[in-house]
């Protein structure tokens, strides 16, 4: 049997069909050497002259049309929906998937061994420190995850997590010792987290396939976005059901009606802050992780006068920008900003440059990304004649957030903290 048959969708079939003998090989997941240390991210500052699914169409042409930095920065965000596709939240009820997770799961270990030629336990290996004891006073929950029923009768204990929203989201509530996997990292975790995050194996930076994904021997993957569940990524949702393993997409990243937040806030994330430690069972957690970001909420002042701005997080030709309902309008709200693309009913959008330079914003938030950095987009816009004419441009007020940031998570709140700070800053 070849390596492809191994793949997550003929795993159940391979076990069973199996000829004697049978081996293939499985990439194994990509280690960091213990003196490896990720590069730690400039806390975001003002920068001044001294010193950014139905899969649909994400950046614009010229993004996908562009030199390699550029297309992989379109890479990086998430696909649009098309509105014509979506179907009704009965129907998708009427289809969703029960998913019943088992700790380790079963058949998905089974499968692994088929491969290898080998045997496994049908326990798999150990479970987290700490999970059993956390098992034993376990309510099970039941919650509609974008569509997809989703059962947790046990506390997972071998997860998967998929993309710097989720990961941070885990890392954040205490739960790194369930991580048996991470990828599609957007950048360094905090420092707080840093310890936690380089123990666990990084499958992938960008999706894992779906042989690397079962190597682990997961029993739940959270994911950042929909679409990271693919036949071409980590594996259709009700594929990884089949082999007893549990999905969950974070519900900020919902595309379709009836799921996606409009608008997304503070409430709704702290929801699902909330959500995602039910099913691990550590509610208490979530609540003082919310109370500290609330707090931190609190504290912002927002700018003396009304400043507008610009949320810039990829393309030159055409700027993709944040739009009236996503994360980047619940931030720039929290911290005071008014977002010139407000009344565009999305949560990120392709806009035109002389949209820009007819609003003039006051400022200018410059999403930082390791392939996409903040410096390129001031020097492109310094070297633009038309948008080197910009107040914000002339004048230098620049606001950064890191891209990890940018995304609906646990960073969001402290990204207003700073955006409020770096306003402050400007003002003098």
């Amino acid at each position: 049997m070849d390596q492809a048959g191994c793949g997550l969708g003929v795993a159940a079939r391979a076990w069973a069909a199996r000829p004697p003998g049978a081996t293939c090989t499985l990439p194994g997941p990509q280690r960091r050497p213990p003196s490896w240390r990720p590069p730690r991210s400039v806390s975001p500052s003002v920068h001044r002259r001294t010193e950014r699914p139905t899969r649909a169409p994400g950046p614009p042409d010229d993004v996908a049309a562009a030199p390699p930095a550029r297309a992989v920065a379109a890479s990086r965000q998430e696909p649009r929906p098309l509105r014509s596709t979506r179907t009704t939240r009965a129907a998708r009820t009427t289809r969703a998937a029960r998913l019943v997770l088992v700790a380790p799961a079963a058949l998905a270990v089974a499968a692994l061994a088929a491969c290898a030629g080998g045997t496994a336990s049908a326990d798999g290996t150990a479970p987290a420190a700490g999970a059993t004891a956390s098992a034993a006073g376990f309510t099970p929950v039941t919650l509609d995850n974008c569509g997809t029923e989703v059962t947790v009768d046990s506390p997972p204990e071998r997860v998967v997590a998929i993309k710097s929203t989720s990961i941070e989201m885990l890392l954040a509530l205490g739960l790194g010792d369930r991580l048996v996997g991470t990828a599609f990292a957007d950048g360094p975790v905090p420092d707080e987290y840093a310890d936690a995050y380089d123990a666990v194996a990084v499958l992938s930076d960008k999706v894992p396939g779906q042989e690397a994904l079962l190597e682990v021997q997961p029993d739940f993957v959270y994911a950042g976005w929909e679409s990271n569940f693919s036949d071409d990524g980590a594996g259709e949702r009700s594929a990884l059901q089949g082999l007893g393993i549990g999905t969950y997409v974070s519900p900020a990243a919902c595309k379709e009606d009836g799921y996606m937040p409009d608008p997304l806030t503070f409430d709704g994330l702290f929801d699902e802050i909330r959500e995602v430690a039910s099913v691990f069972g550590v509610e208490d957690r979530a609540e003082d992780l919310i109370a500290d970001q609330q707090a931190a909420l609190d504290g912002v002042e927002p700018p003396a006068e009304e400043t507008t701005a610009l949320w810039y997080s990829s393309g030159t030709d055409t700027p993709y920008v944040g739009a009236g309902i996503g994360a980047p309008q619940m931030m720039m709200d929290a911290a005071g900003l008014t977002n010139i693309f407000a009344d565009v009913h999305d949560t990120w959008t392709s806009a035109g440059w002389e949209q820009v330079v007819a609003a003039d914003p006051d400022v200018i938030v410059l999403v930082d990304a390791t392939w996409n950095t903040a410096d390129s987009k001031i020097a492109m816009l310094e070297g633009n004649p038309a948008t080197s004419q910009l107040t914000a441009v002339k004048e230098h007020r620049y606001l950064t957030v890191p891209f990890p940031a940018a995304e609906a998570g646990v960073r969001n709140a402290d990204a207003v903290v700073d955006l409020s700070r770096q306003l402050a800053d400007l003002a003098g």
